[in-house]
């Protein structure tokens, strides 16, 4: 079972077990952390899943596709390098520790 770390900009910290297959935003629009609304249900037609991956795990989570890209472009926040929309990242085992910062503002 894959851990995840979803990061408030507080600096306040919420590990949560999550499901091998789901996304990062159903792991934590089930659990109800703050900051990630989902509100397209994970379509990705919205970009209020925004988050910032950390560095490190940039790489495993691999990059944006077009469609992201675009929504990510329109997001409120600021976009950063580690940008995804967590509706886009599926967790596997690989993704074990996986730590997200979540954007002060969301639409």
């Amino acid at each position: 079972m894959p851990k995840v770390s979803f990061v408030h900009s507080d600096g306040t910290e919420r590990v949560i077990d999550a499901v091998v297959g789901d996304s990062v935003m159903i792991t934590a629009v089930r659990n109800g952390v703050p900051g990630i609304i989902g509100e397209c249900g994970g379509n990705a037609s919205c970009a209020t899943c925004h988050v910032w991956v950390r560095e490190e795990f940039v790489p495993a989570v691999g990059e944006p596709g077009d469609v992201e890209e675009d929504l990510l472009d329109m997001a409120v926040s600021e976009r950063r390098d580690g940008s995804r929309l967590s509706c886009q990242i599926q967790l596997g085992l690989e993704l074990d520790g996986l730590t997200v910062d979540i954007p002060p503002i969301q639409p």
